[in-house]
């Protein structure tokens, strides 16, 4: 019957990391588990809802201290197993499977007996590598991640834009998320010639953020069903969604007439400041804008009104007044780096794009609102 000792606390993380693809409501009862398999080489932890599966292998090292001692596999239900992991007392912890489905867990002073499920049970799922594979800097995917999930859709409504469209041609991988009302896209150089075009659950995404710690790069594998990111030992299965992405480059205006430069920080600041001030639980602010002065206003016959003067912003062009969403402002600025950022506009309800002035890899665009004031 199985049989290993190994490190706890290594243990545990790689158990956390597993434990990220496993959904409360899961399709099937043996997915609420994490699948052990124990080889005389290795370990193989896996957990997945059928979206989004992962794989992380454990070979004995100094850092795990991993001793096996007999071979087999179980699944044990992940809640249970990670709550035993975390609170068992000792450094070393000893694992060993004492019939088809029962496992018992022993620390320094404890040990605990969980009821787990046959191996059988656990439906197969294809890890195999797809064809087209890329690497890219840990930190650089991390950027992608943070600059884009966030403007993706949360209504299933339309389920394409629920995703990241990631696009590669002419070397160059082009990162775009929506929700028809806002824009984010990252260019990124790639030295590999491929073509593809996937669009990547932002859910997926966030937790393959969730699961770079340390690494200095993340190799990943991409065909038409499925994106694998390769972190360290542990692989990142997902789905991709169907359907084609809309076609967003012509959204971006290719001339400005008006721009405004200004510290994100105090723009943020004021944006922050005047977020109480909503309609119908939407904060609407109004940029009022001439080279002599530049004023942040936001209005709700309920709550209030507040008047901000912007004093570092610098302003080119005619006068300007246009309205806008402020949270979709707020978090763009957020995903952006800290610094001078650059707004260029084209009239009063015409997109704008906000970009730091350092930063041209980064886009962000906003459609404008109408008000009445």
């Amino acid at each position: 019957m199985m049989n290993f000792t190994i490190n706890k606390r290594f243990f545990y993380d790689r158990l956390s990391i597993v434990s990220r693809a496993i959904s409360v409501f899961s399709p099937l009862p043996a997915f609420s588990g994490i699948k052990i398999d124990v080889s005389a080489t290795d370990i193989v932890l896996t957990g997945s809802d059928s979206d989004i599966s992962i794989l992380s292998t454990i070979t004995p090292s100094e850092d795990n201290a991993l001793t096996i001692n007999d071979v087999g596999s179980i699944v044990i239900e992940a809640k249970y197993i990670l709550e035993v992991v975390r609170k068992i007392e000792g450094d070393i912890i000893e694992f060993e499977v004492l019939d088809d489905t029962q496992t018992r867990i022993s620390g320094d002073r404890s040990q605990f007996k969980i009821n787990g499920m046959k191996s059988t049970d656990y439906p197969a799922i294809d890890f195999s590598r797809p064809k087209d594979t890329f690497e890219i800097e840990a930190d650089t995917l991390k950027e992608i991640i943070t600059q884009t999930c966030f403007a993706t859709s949360d209504r299933e409504t339309r389920p394409v834009l629920t995703g990241v469209n990631f696009s590669c041609h002419d070397n160059q991988l082009q990162c775009v998320a929506t929700d028809s009302y806002r824009l984010a896209r990252k260019m990124i150089p790639l030295e590999s010639a491929l073509q593809f075009n996937i669009t990547i659950p932002a859910k997926s995404l966030q937790e393959v953020y969730k699961s770079i710690s340390g690494e200095k790069s993340v190799v990943i594998s991409v065909d038409n069903k499925k994106v694998q990111f390769l972190i360290d030992n542990t692989i990142i299965q997902t789905r991709l969604i169907d359907g084609a992405y809309p076609e967003t480059s012509r959204l971006i205006p290719s001339s400005f007439s008006y721009e405004l430069r200004i510290d994100s920080h105090e723009l943020l600041s004021a944006i922050d400041r005047a977020s109480f001030i909503k309609n119908d639980g939407v904060y609407i602010i109004r940029f009022r804008l001439d080279e002599q002065e530049c004023v942040l206003t936001s209005n709700s016959a309920e709550v209030g009104s507040s008047i901000e003067v912007l004093s570092n912003a610098a302003f080119t062009g005619t006068h300007l007044e246009i309205s806008c969403n402020g949270r979709y402002v707020f978090e763009a600025l957020k995903a952006l780096k800290q610094g001078e950022i650059v707004i260029r506009l084209c009239g009063e309800m015409k997109p704008f794009t906000i970009q730091s002035a350092d930063e041209e890899s980064v886009t962000m665009l906003v459609v404008p609102l109408r008000t009445y004031s």
